[in-house]
């Protein structure tokens, strides 16, 4: 179920919108709800997942696409109903389908076009979405949360390095992809493989001493992610509940961009890991770009989530044949920025063919030229990380 904990400034849900009372409730309402033949909702589709935000409630149905549309007709009156219960100001009621479970379902070519990324059967997937926070990864020291307010800026390629650098550093390392619509990781770690699943937990894929995980692992990789939100959320909590990822020092998530939902979400519920933790915010020098970092950084600040620093990526470009520097985007504006907002400056990442050409290839740049000057500014990058890591952890500890 998605995490309704509201942010530090927001007014506390009242009693009445406690999720658990009120799924209980929109469950009378499917049953009760019939079409002319007698037959209630959930004859034709299984509650998936009730979420309240600021009094609107989302309501997932799983069913399958002929029953959706015997369940259609019924939307208005069961909106209706859901909005009228105490605590709630409106309802959006919206359908996901999937295929029946099978004996090789762990093994089959997974969709985008709105399938769940794993078939483990109802039970599994609900109790999923029940994760509460202190359950999550419970053998994970530390989250990072690599983020930017907006995408192009170099974010995956980033977290990748940091990740990979992390573990060179003597770490226990994990690497998810929490971009849903856009996931990269698979390309970026030289990885083409579906992950395994044994007794319902996902093994993840393991590459360059990293464990990762990606829904591009799942799905093919021209295949567009046509999913609504509920669907990503749901994505995401299997990626942090239901994943093997064992005794970990630190899991680098490569958040998607911007400031949305999906950020919220993994925000309230990794709170105390990402407390233990923090947000590394990568930008360009220019303006434009910076005037979205800001925006990421106010966001985990009111999620009273520590910001580790500033990365500014693509900060100067060092011409190959005759070394000459060209600063093609400005230069310095994520230090400035970073010294106006109080927060740490970490690195300058260069804009170099070979950081490019390295993501491509599957082998992160400070892997296949470790004495290169891209591949030094990412190990001085995670160091500075390791030690910020090392000095929470230090503060954490009951002295």
């Amino acid at each position: 179920m998605t995490d309704t904990t509201p942010p530090n400034d927001m007014p506390p849900a009242s009693p009445e919108t406690d999720v658990p009372n009120t799924e209980t409730r929109i469950t009378d309402i499917l049953k009760s709800e019939q079409d002319s033949q007698g037959s209630n909702v959930l004859s034709f589709a299984a509650l998936e997942s009730v979420s309240v935000r600021n009094g609107h409630a989302h309501v997932s149905l799983a069913t399958s696409r002929d029953n959706a549309s015997r369940v259609e007709p019924l939307r208005p009156r069961v909106e209706a109903a859901i909005a009228s219960l105490p605590g709630i100001t409106g309802a959006t009621l919206s359908f996901t389908s999937h295929r029946p479970a099978t004996p090789a379902a762990a093994n089959a070519p997974a969709s985008g076009g709105g399938h769940r990324p794993f078939n483990l059967g109802d039970k599994r997937r609900n109790a999923a979405s029940r994760h509460a926070p202190e359950t999550l990864l419970p053998g994970v020291k530390a989250v990072i949360a690599v983020a930017s307010g907006k995408g192009g800026v170099g974010k995956s390629t980033t977290a990748v390095n940091l990740a990979v650098g992390l573990a060179r550093e003597g770490l226990k390392t994990g690497l998810l992809d929490a971009d849903i619509y856009g996931p990269s990781l698979p390309r970026m770690l030289g990885r083409n493989a579906r992950p395994d699943v044994v007794d319902g937990t996902i093994l993840p894929i393991e590459a360059w001493g990293l464990k990762s995980m990606s829904i591009g692992y799942l799905v093919d990789e021209n295949q567009a992610m046509i999913w609504r939100g509920p669907m990503v959320m749901g994505a995401l909590t299997q990626f942090l509940g239901e994943v093997e990822w064992g005794e970990l020092d630190v899991l680098v998530i490569d958040m998607p961009p911007g400031t949305g939902d999906a950020q919220l979400t993994l925000a309230q519920k990794l709170g105390p890991k990402l407390a233990t933790g923090g947000a590394v915010i990568v930008s360009t020098p220019q303006d434009i770009a910076l005037l979205d970092a800001r925006r990421g950084v106010a966001m985990f600040e009111r999620m009273e989530t520590p910001i580790l620093g500033v990365v500014e990526n693509m900060s100067y470009f060092c011409c190959p044949n005759c070394n000459h520097r060209t600063e093609l985007f400005g230069h310095g504006g994520a230090k400035a920025e970073a010294e106006k907002m109080g927060v740490p400056f970490l690195a300058e990442i260069p804009l170099l063919a070979d950081i490019r050409a390295s993501g491509d290839e599957g082998t992160p740049i400070i892997l296949s030229a470790p004495d290169s000057e891209a591949a030094q500014a990412y190990t001085r990058f995670a160091q500075a990380v390791a030690r910020s890591l090392s000095s929470q952890y230090s503060t954490k500890e009951p002295s």
